[in-house]
């Protein structure tokens, strides 16, 4: 009886487990299906989507187009889709490559019109028995940069309007995206590769952008060295001059000195650098200084050494000591003070450079000041602007002052930051 009692109760201890392993995985299948239909079909366009976007953030080239072509395939539903330049493919991806002539003559023409085309069976004649390819649809990518071209399914020929903004005729580097499909080229596979080819162009347009933003960083650089060049060398060789009979050795140390500055300020590559190096070269320039200005130029550094690897735009703090220098102390009678501080502040860098020299009109700084005869706010006008376009507009400088009150300029550095590689 006993044992009777046991089993029936070793039956019921396996159902039971059962039963709670049966409710654990519907459990888990109602939180799989929580989300809906539609979610999961927005949720595969945009992982498609980001997945073409980051070899088109790279420039369109034959490497990147094959690894988009994939994926811009998916987001228009056809069965091949191709990069054409409008002279040679690009890319080819799925099937209907034996047309790549037809379409990249196509694609030519879409490019030289700039308004895309829907071509039938007609236009796109073929011995082939297996051949899927019954129609195209042709649309340029907005912008100066590229087109997109779509082969589609069989019908009526017609144009339809695209929209590839830009200077008219067609530009250098200019491409197309083409897709193939085995039916009708219907409104909705049309709708979709002109929206693709708008979302391409757009992504495009991203790296010009970049590209561009890189432009204006040098060019800004090179405006702040033509800057330097004239007001600084021309002060620092008369000072060495001076010292040649006088104090042979010390005109010695000067020249070095001042080989290394211009080492440092008129290199060649690089847009960053850290602030170890570029208290380096302020020292150089200081040092130079103080051969002209004697006694009466006096500087106090606090640095927290845990800051120093920390990076930041070549040339954006000497401006604002040679500022100090040059219009704040050297126009005030007697000994004047520059004071050069940078402080750990947790995630960021605080440097601050502050003189008590003659101060200037705040209003100035509303200026770009190219009516200056000096330019002598030119220098902290490039700095903000660069600190602005790589940290933010949240990390510009500060800018403290009044006539015969001195200048405070100060600035907020992140310590680390995904585009700064010093």
């Amino acid at each position: 009886m006993a044992g009777q009692i046991g089993s029936v109760l070793a039956v019921v201890a396996v159902l039971a487990a059962l039963a709670a392993a049966v409710v654990a995985v519907l459990r888990l299948r109602a939180r799989r299906g929580i989300a809906t239909t539609m979610q999961r079909a927005t949720w595969e366009v945009l992982h498609t989507a980001s997945l073409a976007a980051e070899p088109l953030r790279a420039g369109l080239t034959q490497a990147t187009a094959a690894k988009a072509a994939r994926h811009l395939r998916t987001l228009v539903g056809a069965v091949g889709l191709s990069l054409s330049d409008g002279v040679t493919c690009l890319a080819f991806d799925g099937r209907g490559a034996h047309h790549s002539d037809q379409l990249t003559a196509a694609a030519q023409r879409a490019l030289d019109t700039r308004r895309s085309i829907v071509l039938t069976a007609a236009d796109l004649p073929c011995d082939r028995v297996d051949c899927v390819v019954r129609g195209a649809v042709v649309a340029p990518l907005p912008g100066p940069a590229t087109t997109a071209t779509t082969a589609g399914r069989p019908g009526r020929a017609a144009d339809a309007t695209g929209t590839a903004a830009g200077r008219p005729g067609r530009s250098s580097g200019a491409a197309a995206l083409i897709a193939v499909s085995d039916g009708p080229p219907a409104p909705g596979l049309v709708q979709a590769t002109l929206e693709a080819a708008r979302w391409a162009g757009s992504q495009l347009a991203l790296v010009e952008l970049d590209s561009s933003r890189e432009r204006l960083a040098r060019a800004e650089v090179r405006a702040l060295r033509a800057q330097i060049s004239p007001h600084f060398i021309y002060n620092a060789l008369t000072a060495i001059a001076s010292f040649v009979r006088t104090d042979p050795e010390r005109a010695r140390e000067l020249i070095l000195e001042f080989a290394e500055f211009t080492r440092y300020s008129f290199r060649a590559h690089g847009e960053f650098t850290t602030l170890a190096e570029e208290l380096r070269s302020i020292d150089r320039y200081l040092t130079i200084e103080r051969a002209r200005f004697g006694d009466r130029l006096q500087v106090r550094l606090q640095i927290a050494p845990e800051v120093l690897p920390v990076g930041l735009p070549f040339l954006c703090l000497q401006p604002l000591v040679e500022n100090a220098v040059r219009h704040g102390l050297s126009r005030k009678p007697g000994v004047g003070m520059v004071n050069i501080e940078a402080r750990d502040a947790g995630a960021e860098c605080h440097i601050t450079v502050e003189d008590d020299g003659v101060g200037m009109d705040p209003s100035v700084f509303g200026q770009d000041g190219s009516d200056n005869e000096e330019g002598q706010h030119v220098g902290l006008v490039n700095v903000d602007e660069r600190l602005r376009s790589v940290f933010g507009d949240h990390h510009g400088l500060v800018v403290e002052t009044a006539p015969g009150a001195g200048t405070k300029v100060s600035m907020r550095v992140p310590k680390f930051h995904p585009e700064v590689r010093a």
